[in-house]
């Protein structure tokens, strides 16, 4: 199953839930996840002391069920979304395994940015592959000026599902 993460409700859940579109023409089943709508709690030091929080249990129960990741995010400030780095926090800190979330796995990324999009997909290749992922070298960059171009969104969906296990 392929996880396709999206790190705001806005552009990106919709980048998302189309590739997800695409995903099934493909034949590889795929699903959204919202991280705007876990409910998870801002990982603070004094959060974490208060223990695991139980909006982690279906993102962990997904990220578990997941034989690839794409995530969908846009540039904040030049980086990754509070969002998607909120999730990996508490998904690295409160589960038993968190390295079978990411480790080995297979990950693409896509950007829905209100400018370039360039720095959050370098900013998400550098944490994700720091936590073991197999990010593949072609990315989506998607703007206001330029619109998803869907051959390359097969192409890069195609080499994912060849790759997920």
């Amino acid at each position: 199953m392929l996880l396709i993460c999206a790190a705001s409700s806005g552009h990106n859940l919709v980048l998302a839930e189309k590739l997800r579109e695409l995903s099934l023409e493909h034949g590889i089943e795929a699903v959204v996840l919202d991280l705007t709508a876990t409910g998870l709690p801002l990982y603070t030091p004094a959060e974490n002391e208060r223990g695991r929080p139980s909006s982690l249990d279906p993102v962990e129960s997904q990220f578990a069920s997941a034989s690839g990741l794409l995530f969908c995010a846009p540039e904040y400030n030049g980086s990754i979304p509070p969002t998607l780095t909120n999730a990996i926090a508490w998904l690295s800190t409160k589960s038993d395994d968190w390295r079978t979330f990411f480790n080995e796995k297979p990950v693409a990324l896509a950007t829905r940015s209100g400018g370039g999009g360039q720095k959050v997909l370098v900013a998400m290749r550098l944490q994700l592959s720091h936590l073991g992922c197999n990010v593949l070298g072609r990315e989506l960059i998607i703007n206001s000026s330029k619109p998803l171009n869907e051959e390359s969104a097969r192409a890069i969906l195609e080499q994912l599902g060849r790759l997920m296990v």
